[in-house]
């Protein structure tokens, strides 16, 4: 308790050099949490919105169908499994069926995905029910993306080629009857949606489909012959993937940071050593052991981040609670990237995160504080006294 007191008052005493010091450390502190708060809100939210547009429980895939090879399209479709009939009746499962095509907005020649869509379906988000009315007419929607790169607006016609199974190519006059907005790029970039049992009649392919999004996670159940079931850990890979790299950039950045606050803490230390040499030597004439003497030093030196802990907390509390609950507005859309991002990101902050920094932060400083203050144990009490330390 004593060495306690002793530390904190001299840290106190030493002015401005440790409020400098106490200052730039707690700036780590905050810079550490926001940036791991905002990657993991953007985790979770990619995620969420992912899974609710798109993914849902999991995907079965046709076991030719390849997302990054448009070549597998014509060939990666097949009958429904009877199995999941049923479920697709009741909204439990969502057959889509993809192909290609192209579109002629405004005399431009535009490829796309096509995608087929049961219009009634209510498992994603996707509002498939815009594409209900007039059925004299091939009724379709698009994402707002896609309507900024076409030009297209809701109500517009526009000519639509594609190539049905006997590799026939076709063309129709399509409608858009409804555009929709999301924060998923997977299914507004390049994508057109149809009915799916429109689709299936362009295509020539009654009862087929290429994937099958389910209601629920079929992990461990018996996959039908000819599909291959992806579950949602494969499905998000490229998010993750996308989200660990910016948080190695972001490691990069506090690191610096820590650096600067630690090589401050580290020269305040070997200065505060070499100009308290008779204090030093004091200690140990009254019968403190070199030890100690080291113990009151690194003890100075690890206060530095407690400091920084209430420092921190006084403007990093109010600031980043308030980014948790209004948002950070971000000034692109993530789907110029192909990557899921809303407009505007809310943070996470974990107690484990919190903590966790603090406790790191605490035992680097520790550490640095004791590397210069073994030192003392080396020196000669009545040398000290003289204010010598070799």
């Amino acid at each position: 308790m004593l060495a306690f007191r002793l530390a904190l008052r001299n840290l106190l005493g030493a002015g401005l050099r440790t409020w400098l010091n106490v200052i730039v450390l707690s700036f780590s502190y905050v810079i550490i949490i926001w940036n791991k708060g905002l990657l993991e809100g953007w985790d979770r939210q990619a995620r969420n919105d992912m899974i609710k547009w798109e993914m849902g429980g999991g995907q079965l895939w046709h076991e030719a169908y390849d997302p990054y090879d448009p070549f597998t399209l014509s060939d990666s479709h097949a009958m429904l499994p009877l199995e999941f009939m049923e479920q697709a009746a009741d909204s439990l499962a969502v057959p889509v069926l993809i192909t290609q095509g192209t579109l002629y907005p405004g005399g431009r020649m535009q490829p796309v995905v096509i995608r087929g869509i049961p219009i009634n379906q209510q498992l994603l988000l996707l509002p498939s029910a815009l594409m209900q009315g007039d059925t004299t007419v091939i009724n379709a929607m698009i994402g707002t993306s896609m309507a900024e790169n076409t030009g297209l607006k809701e109500g517009n016609y526009v000519t639509l080629r594609w190539r049905d199974r006997n590799g026939t190519f076709d063309a129709a006059e399509i409608r858009i009857a409804g555009i929709f907005e999301t924060t998923v790029p997977t299914v507004d970039v390049g994508q057109l949606w149809l009915p799916l049992e429109k689709l299936r009649e362009m295509m020539m392919m009654p009862g087929e489909a290429t994937m099958i999004v389910c209601g629920k996670d079929l992990s461990g159940m018996a996959v039908p012959e000819g599909w291959v079931y992806r579950d949602l850990d494969y499905l998000l890979i490229d998010i993750e993937n996308i989200i660990k790299s910016k948080g190695a950039f972001g490691m990069i950045v506090w690191g610096i940071l820590l650096l600067m606050a630690m090589l401050a803490i580290f020269d305040t230390q070997v200065l505060s050593i070499f100009r308290r040499q008779k204090e030093i030597g004091t200690y140990i004439a009254l019968g403190m052991t070199r030890g100690g003497v080291v113990k009151l030093f690194t003890m100075e030196g690890a206060m530095n981040s407690v400091l920084a802990t209430l420092i921190g907390a006084l403007y990093g509390v109010p600031l980043l609670s308030l980014q948790a609950v209004k948002g950070i507005a971000i000034p692109m859309k993530g789907s110029d990237f192909g990557i899921a991002m809303a407009e505007r990101l809310y943070p996470v902050y974990s107690i484990a995160l919190v903590t966790g920094t603090v406790l790191i932060v605490l035992i680097v400083t520790t550490i640095v504080s004791y590397i210069p203050s073994r030192k003392i144990a080396k020196l000669n009490p009545t040398e000290a006294l003289r204010g010598r330390i070799q």
